[in-house]
Order: C-alpha cells, then sequence, then structure tokens
C-alpha cells in the first residue's frame, strides 16, 4: 500500500515539473478526471456540510483535539454533517464529535505514504489521490468552514477558501477561526495587508477569530441556518442504475 502511494506521489511531482509528453498528460488528465467522479459519486448524498480543517499531529487529550470534539457536537446538533481531511489529529476529533452526537460525519482523506489514515469515525468517506481534487471537495458541499489550529495544509485550505470567498466563486459562508493565541500572527498580518490596501477593509469581515466553541456555533447558526433560510429536505434517492449509494 505504501508503495503505491508513493507511486502515486510520483506520478503527481512529476506532472508539476514541467511539460510532458502529449500522452503521459492527457493519462493524468483522464486520472484526474475519475478522481473527481469517484468524490463526487461518494459524496453526493451526505447533505449541508460544514468542514472542519487543522493539523493531523494533535492526539485526544490535547486542548484543541478536544475543543474540536465539542464545537463538531454542536454544529452535528444544528442538522449539519460534519466534513473533515478524514485523517487523524483534528479531523479525527471533529468527525468523532459528529458521531458522539449522533450526527452525520464523512471524509475526504489523500494518500500519502506518510501521516495520512482514515480515521475510525466517519460513517462515510473517500481516498483521493490528488490534493487540488480533495480540496475542491471539501469546498463544494460546504455552508461553512471552521479552521483548528495546524500546519501549512490547514493554512492552504483555509486561505483558498477565503479565496474563493473574496472573489465570489463560492457563496459569503461563514469562516471560523478558533484560537486566537495560535493564530496572533496571522491576525497582525491581516492587519498588515489591510494598512497596504493588499486586502479591502470590508475583506476583514469574511472570517471570524474566537476562542469561544458557543460563540462560534452561534455564527455558524447565524450565518447559515437564518440567513440562507436552510431547511430539512426530502431524503434524495440513489440512482440505481447508476450504482449509486445514499
Amino acid at each position: 500500500m505504501i508503495d503505491q502511494k508513493k507511486a502515486v506521489l510520483k506520478e503527481e511531482i512529476k506532472f508539476l515539473e514541467g511539460p510532458q509528453s502529449r500522452w503521459k498528460e492527457f493519462k493524468f488528465t483522464v486520472s484526474v478526471l475519475f478522481e473527481f467522479i469517484k468524490g463526487l459519486r461518494a459524496l453526493h448524498f451526505v447533505g449541508p456540510c460544514v468542514t472542519v480543517f487543522g493539523s493531523a499531529r494533535f492526539k485526544e487529550g490535547h486542548e484543541d483535539y478536544e475543543r474540536t470534539r465539542e464545537i463538531s457536537a454542536k454544529i452535528a446538533r444544528l442538522g449539519f454533517t460534519i466534513m473533515t481531511g478524514g485523517g487523524p489529529g483534528i479531523m479525527e476529533a471533529a468527525n468523532r464529535g459528529a458521531r458522539e452526537a449522533g450526527g452525520k460525519s464523512v471524509g475526504c482523506n489523500i494518500e500519502l505514504p506518510h501521516e495520512q489514515f482514515a480515521n475510525p469515525y466517519m460513517d462515510k468517506w473517500v481516498t483521493i489521490k490528488y490534493f487540488f481534487v480533495r480540496k475542491t471537495l471539501l469546498t463544494k458541499y460546504s455552508y461553512a468552514f471552521v479552521v483548528m489550529p495546524g500546519g501549512f495544509g490547514t493554512l492552504d485550505e483555509y486561505f483558498e477558501a477565503i479565496t474563493l470567498i473574496q472573489t465570489k466563486v463560492i457563496s459569503d459562508f461563514p469562516v471560523v477561526i478558533m484560537d486566537t493565541e495560535f493564530y496572533k500572527n496571522i491576525i497582525e498580518h491581516i492587519e498588515v495587508m489591510k494598512a497596504e490596501g493588499t486586502i479591502s477593509p470590508e475583506d476583514t469581515r469574511l472570517f471570524f477569530f474566537t476562542d469561544d466553541v458557543d460563540e462560534a456555533v452561534a455564527f455558524i447558526q447565524n450565518n447559515t441556518i437564518k440567513r440562507y433560510n436552510l431547511r430539512p429536505k426530502a431524503k434524495v434517492k440513489p440512482f440505481k442504475w447508476l450504482f449509486e449509494k445514499g
């Protein structure tokens, strides 16, 4: 399995090194298409989601792990499906919190030769080969995003979501960043960007920093369920002739 994951990673690295033969680029494009189809089929019936981003390295008992369990449980009780990257750490805590609250818990995992493995708290998940396909799927089904402490991958996911909202590629969904102490340098740098004019003053309203779980949940509720007048929908039946599963 590890050798297979290394082969996939090598394939993506090779593609990003510059122009390849037309045949190799065609094969890679077809592979990407099939990854999108696989992800869309797997997640089509998950319902409105809130996606939680964060480090894969925090263990049970860590302050941010336990806080993620709490906030995910409370969001799940609002009727949202909790979606994560499907791995350990913060992702596991979010899926676990949703399941413990009796909510729906799904994931979109990534094939890596190290660190990433599927956590056991998901009702449904799909494993994707390519990061950019995975990020698209994590965004596509979500009405809100919760950003917990994390590393480069978490910042990548956070800033991509903000950029998509800023450029109006997706709707103005709420983005909540938890732990102001951890992100204090990000907060300061955002103020620098505003002062230098590289972002507009109104762009600072695209996200919400807080340390309070209940405040974060209320912010999500007010800017999703109430703002978009979300209502439970009748369950959509899968098409059996497409071999879909609900």
